[in-house]
């Protein structure tokens, strides 16, 4: 038995190769501790400090919210601001909480997630108060009809400014943050966050107006206009936003794994998708315009049918991602970067969600297990991360990068791989997941000094001197060399 110090040491895998290329041009080994820091290519000189490019980020939204809180409270009054807050404040953590969920397979950072909602809230808020103001007065003033000025302002400025305002949180977040941005259910988080801070902030003036009524008709209980309100906006539509911004997340979540080469699909989609955004949320707005009935009808005949559509399109997105784990991860697994069983364990969000626990459980006090369990966390993310990237990689959705980015993310498992792989190999048995490796010894709780104890195959950082049907034979992980076909 070795020390764990010195089996570290020892040399590691090799890298899959993808495809036919060449091994030594692209991957190559995992760089040593403390240099698996990936750093993209810079943009400007001025953007180079993190703390600027923050600090610009949050004073700029901070100076949006508090313009947006300035206007609200000025429309809505000290006594309608506060009652609309409460009310508006309900469906929040709701709709948060469902697009977290959503996003489990491979938690995006919070940074992003709260960035999203703070634009919608403050930035994508101030934006449309001002210019649909100023485009219905216009309206109103060119045409002297106010009325209609009301009805073109909501049935068309308004999804046109409002749908921009969000999609722009969107596409800062596709451009800026891309590592970040990897699929089909990102842009669906994204978005989803996004309109659901606009929605917020949409709803405390909605709300605080409709209380601001019923003060000066001197109307309560559920006939008032605030419990009208409630219902329609709270109750009834409260994904009616989230909807139609995740239209647009859709496209640049396409656009994310679409091929370099399709430059136009890759421009087109998030177009089509805002496209989309946009006439939904018109024919929400102009839904009143079809008769008494137009809104019930419209609501039932176009807007449940569509969030149920996108609801299984996003769900069908996060099996997705735990049918790429186990596609993918077997490479891996078999280059001798994960246990024969870990793939399996990985594309079970039963399994994952037991390893952190028996992770937690094996250590001998709190402190130490809930650390155990962030690091097997912290593990299924990066595995998520390195299988999407392949998978990428396959369809030519990736640039020159693919092997820094994909040794920097071995080289975090490699890290964590003697607290992670024990309890996803333990999972894995526990949960009877085809792949399993089965041993009629258990995995021995951690503090043993021994890594991970019995039935788990090659030991890691061994040569490999199988052959793996990636047309490469696994030797000296400094080297790799064809095989003879």
């Amino acid at each position: 038995m070795s020390d764990p110090s010195v089996r570290y040491q020892q040399a590691r895998p090799a890298v899959p190769v993808l495809h036919e290329q060449r091994l030594d041009e692209v991957l190559g080994a995992a760089p040593e501790r403390g240099q698996g820091r990936y750093r993209p290519r810079r943009v400007g000189m001025v953007w180079r400090s993190k703390v600027f490019r923050a600090g610009t980020v949050i004073v700029a939204l901070v100076l949006c919210g508090l313009v947006i809180l300035a206007l609200v409270r000025e429309q809505t009054g000290p006594e309608g601001f506060l009652v609309g807050l409460g009310l508006a404040v309900l469906p929040v953590p709701l709709l948060m909480a469902a697009f977290r969920w959503l996003d489990r397979v491979e938690p995006g950072p919070w940074r992003n997630l709260l960035f999203s909602f703070a634009w919608g809230a403050c930035a994508a808020a101030l934006v449309a108060i001002i210019a649909n103001s100023f485009a219905t007065r216009w309206i109103a003033t060119a045409t002297a009809d106010p009325a209609s000025a009301d009805t073109l302002g909501a049935t068309v400025i308004a999804p046109i400014v409002e749908e921009s305002a969000k999609a722009a949180a969107v596409l800062l977040i596709f451009l800026f943050r891309r590592r970040e941005f990897s699929g089909v259910v990102d842009g669906i988080v994204v978005a989803g966050f996004t309109a659901t801070g606009f929605a917020f902030t949409e709803n405390i003036l909605y709300l605080g107006n409709a209380f601001g009524e019923d003060q000066l008709l001197g109307s309560s209980g559920f006939a008032s206009v605030t419990a009208g309100t409630f219902f329609v906006r709270i109750v009834m539509s409260p994904f009616a936003h989230p909807l139609f911004t995740v239209l647009t997340g859709l496209g640049f979540g396409f656009a994310a794994v679409s091929a370099r080469r399709h430059r136009v699909r890759r421009i087109a989609l998030p177009a089509l998708g805002l496209l989309l955004a946009m006439g939904l949320h018109a024919l929400w707005n102009g839904s009143s315009a079809f008769g008494p009935y137009g809104f019930y009808a419209v609501y039932g005949i176009v807007m449940v049918p569509a969030f149920g559509l996108v609801t299984w399109l996003a769900i069908w997105s996060r099996q997705r991602e735990l049918r790429t784990l186990a596609a993918e991860l077997p490479a891996y697994a078999a280059a001798g970067w994960l246990t024969p069983a870990e793939p399996s364990a990985l594309s079970s969000m039963r399994a994952r969600g037991m390893a952190r626990d028996l992770a937690r459980h094996w250590q001998p006090d709190r402190t130490r297990g809930r650390a155990a369990a962030r690091a097997v966390a912290e593990y299924e993310s990066f595995a998520t991360s390195l299988a999407g990237l392949r998978r990428r990689a396959r369809h030519g959705a990736v640039g020159p990068d693919f092997g820094a980015r994909e040794r920097e993310l071995l080289h975090h498992l490699w890290q964590r791989r003697d607290i992670a792989a024990p309890a996803l190999t333990h999972a894995a048995r526990l949960t009877c997941r085809p792949g399993a490796h089965r041993s009629p010894t258990p995995p021995m709780p951690y503090g043993n000094g021994y890594g991970h104890g019995h039935g788990y195959g090659p030991a890691y950082g061994q040569p490999h001197t199988q052959h793996y049907g990636y047309g490469y034979e696994y030797g000296d992980p400094g080297s790799v060399r064809p095989t003879p076909r």
